[in-house]
């Protein structure tokens, strides 16, 4: 039996096409890898190409790994000599050779992400821009994206004319260059740009490469950016016989410079270029895939094709809208912890995806409680992520300034210049006089060796002081709020403009959701910044536990790629949420496009039964914001779909019934407190509520004011609260409502 007789007639029509270029549409689960290693073996075998001539690029090395196995399993390792390795490698190894061809020596340093800050942040320095308001990250992204496009530094700067912020990247990005090439050093992107600069001007290279490589196959077509399109050009320029996979309905990575341009224009670039569309689906049942397909047959940048399967009809997609966020996640561990103890189910075989990775939070506290392992793909914890430790740091030095390894960590967070030396002499001090580190802080002045930084300290240990006075006065989520401001911790994330910042930004707000629903929790009579952090720590302990083989997996779409899952639980599914407010507020209609593709992306990554759920409220920094239903799922039409059963909205229905006065008062309460105000203390025209009115506080709950002193500055109010007594406090801290 011949290794090709397994394939189906479009899969063997694409490995036997032998010259000239040929575009592989290859849908969700359709096979691609399987064609393409099979290309390799047919050519060798079949064609009697040598391995030599063959080139195969992929994006990752597993990948690459995969397909060289696969062929050397198929031809009994014949397939050695072929370059069967990614976009990187591949450069590395021609420039290795020749790159002193323009200017470099072939012993050339690749710099890493660190070794690029370090550069940035030197030539900062040397042309005095303020690293506050224009964050290295920031210089370093839009370099890249600059990379990708094959622009040079005399074009950028050309190009950014009387834009201020531009001309500052140009000027650091000609710097970087001159910088990177007297340290005969490369960065990534100039991995690719340079050995395109290379065949461009030396076309002997060029047409050895081409001579070499007169078959070249490249995967995951619809990711490649202007750059890597340019390079695999020049090589194909010659014999033509380029065959490139992909599927521009994955496209999903324009945020990383991919250019979905590339694979919409193939036939226009290769005009003679033959077109097979791989569209059976081996991976999902018939009712999935009809709902991937009427959710991508709305966008109108794509390649028309219909996935199908013989795998049969398969259950309808289940779709359910909840009342809130909470509610959802709960749904999702009932009906997983439900089916496995049933033993229909493993926990291995579910996946939880989500658009952000904010959205993991509410899943690990249900999925902790429920006792259900998992683990988080592409991501960490959420309470072990580097920007949720620092604000719980804050938090934590507030609450209890005796936590050193908390104050340690934020005293310079965000930066003030308080460097290594600084603070190794003030644990000395601490650790001989048997103090705290923070208490330690407080005496700065006579710590031997300190110098000029007394005063950065001094000014540390103030905030920390101003904070620690207002918890008394502060819900949780005010104090994060004030933080936040104060220290400018948001302001440096935003300055930096990557999606990497915008990530963190997003995990904070889904911290203020914490914080805001810990507030409002009426299991919480004190609502104390303590208890808050008990309580977080109790989930933040996750991470301590033995790790499941046997786990639920939770990761965003994007991570999501190229994988398989028994049962998919897609979640969020509010406009707003999928698809983001950006693409949706967005002039671009190719934006929305891209979000589209990524939830046909969620649904085809279903094997055998696909959940999509929503809610119809959700928190977003710590306010409840509603939403619709996402407009995807008005793409998929009713029959595909089994929608929530009249039961359970009737007990949707009575829980809105019964909201009690306390939550209704609440819901009032919240809607004045949690307005988004920078704090200061700013006397106000006059107050709601005298001398004998019933007043709430949000930590102390009701009580009657006893009396009210006018200051020059402010009010001092006298509360006697029905459950902590008597309070004197002012009014601008205190945000007292009238009692209904």
């Amino acid at each position: 039996m011949s290794i090709y007789d397994s394939l189906n007639p479009e899969q063997y029509e694409a490995v036997c096409h032998y010259e000239g270029p040929l575009l592989i549409l290859a849908g969700a689960g359709s096979g691609k890898t399987r064609v393409l290693t099979h290309r390799i073996a047919w050519l060798m075998e079949e064609k009697g190409i040598d391995p030599w001539h063959i080139m195969a690029i992929t994006f990752t090395n597993k990948a690459a790994a995969e397909m060289r196995d696969r062929v050397n399993r198929m031809l009994d390792g014949e397939a050695q000599r072929a370059w069967v390795m990614t976009f990187h490698s591949t450069c590395v190894r021609i420039l290795r050779r020749y790159i002193d061809r323009i200017g470099y020596s072939t012993n050339f340093t690749i710099y890493d992400a660190d070794d690029q800050k370090s550069v940035v942040r030197e030539i900062c320095k040397r042309l005095k821009i303020d690293t506050k308001m224009y964050k290295e990250r920031m210089f370093m992204s839009m370099i890249s994206s600059a990379k990708d496009e094959l622009i040079s530094p005399e074009e950028y700067a050309a190009k950014a004319q009387s834009d201020f912020r531009l001309k500052k990247v140009a000027e650091v990005y000609e710097e970087y260059q001159r910088q990177l090439h007297s340290c005969n050093a490369l960065d990534f992107d100039d991995l690719i740009g340079k050995t395109v600069e290379l065949f461009q001007s030396c076309p002997d290279v060029l047409d050895y490469y081409q001579e070499r490589f007169r078959f070249i196959m490249v995967d995951e077509y619809q990711d490649t950016n202007t750059a890597q399109f340019k390079l695999v050009s020049l090589l194909a320029s010659k014999y033509g016989n380029l065959c490139v996979v992909g599927d521009d309905d994955q496209s999903i990575y324009k945020f990383r410079g991919a250019n979905i341009g590339n694979i919409l224009n193939f036939e226009h670039f290769f005009p003679d270029a033959k077109v097979i569309r791989l569209e059976q689906n081996y991976r999902s049942t018939q009712n999935i895939l009809d709902a991937a397909n009427e959710v991508i047959s709305h966008n109108k940048g794509r390649k028309s094709k219909r996935l199908w399967t013989a795998n049969g009809e398969g259950d309808r997609v289940k779709f359910r809208q909840f009342m809130n966020a909470f509610e959802e996640a709960e749904y999702v561990s009932g009906i997983i912890n439900g089916q496995v103890s049933r033993g229909a189910w493993k926990y291995g075989d579910c996946a939880v995806l989500y658009r952000t990775n904010a959205q993991s939070r509410m899943f690990e506290e249900k999925f902790l409680l429920a006792n259900i392992p998992y683990k988080i793909v592409g991501g960490v914890n959420f309470y072990a992520r580097k920007e949720i430790k620092d604000v719980l740091a804050y938090l934590k030095t507030i609450a209890n300034a005796e936590d050193d390894l908390a104050v340690r960590r934020i005293i310079n967070v965000p930066k003030r210049g308080i460097g290594a030396t600084t603070i190794s002499r003030v644990q000395e001090y601490a650790i001989a006089h048997d103090a705290s580190f923070y208490n330690a802080l407080r005496v700065a002045e006579t710590i031997p060796g300190i110098g000029k930084s007394v005063m950065k300290l001094q000014n540390f240990v103030q905030m920390i002081q101003t904070f620690r006075s207002k918890e008394e006065f502060f819900s949780v989520k005010e104090l994060i709020e004030d933080v936040l401001e104060v220290t400018g911790y948001i302001r440096e994330l935003e300055a930096e403009g990557t999606e990497e910042a915008q990530e963190r930004i997003d995990n904070i707000d889904e911290l203020l959701n914490k914080a805001a629903a810990y507030d409002e929790s009426q299991e919480n009579e004190t609502h104390s910044l303590g208890g808050f952090l008990e309580e977080v720590a109790l989930v933040a302990d996750i991470d301590d536990l033995e790790e499941d083989p046997d786990h639920v997996l939770m990761m965003t779409l994007h991570s999501a790629k190229g994988l398989e899952f028994p049962v998919v639980f897609l979640v969020g599914m509010e406009d707003g949420t999928f698809p983001s407010y950006m693409s949706i507020a967005s002039e671009d209609p190719l934006d929305l496009e891209e979000e589209r593709r990524l939830c046909y992306v969620g649904i085809t990554r279903a094997m055998k039964k696909l959940y999509l759920t929503a809610a119809r409220q959700r928190m977003v920094r710590g306010e409840v914001h509603y939403s619709r239903v996402s407009r995807f799922i008005d793409d998929i039409p009713k029959n595909l779909l089994q929608e929530e059963d009249q039961t359970a909205a009737k007990k949707e229905r009575t829980w809105e019934k019964t909201v009690t006065p306390y939550q209704q008062a609440r819901e009032t309460f919240k809607a004045k407190v949690f307005a988004p105000q920078q704090f200061q203390v700013k006397k106000a025209q006059g107050l709601e509520y005298t001398a004998g009115d019933r007043v709430r506080h949000i930590k102390f709950g009701e009580g009657t004011v006893k009396e009210i002193v006018e200051g020059g500055r402010d009010y001092e109010v006298t509360v006697e609260f029905d459950r902590v007594g008597v309070k004197k406090m002012f009014a601008s801290f205190a945000r007292l409502v009238k009692a209904d």
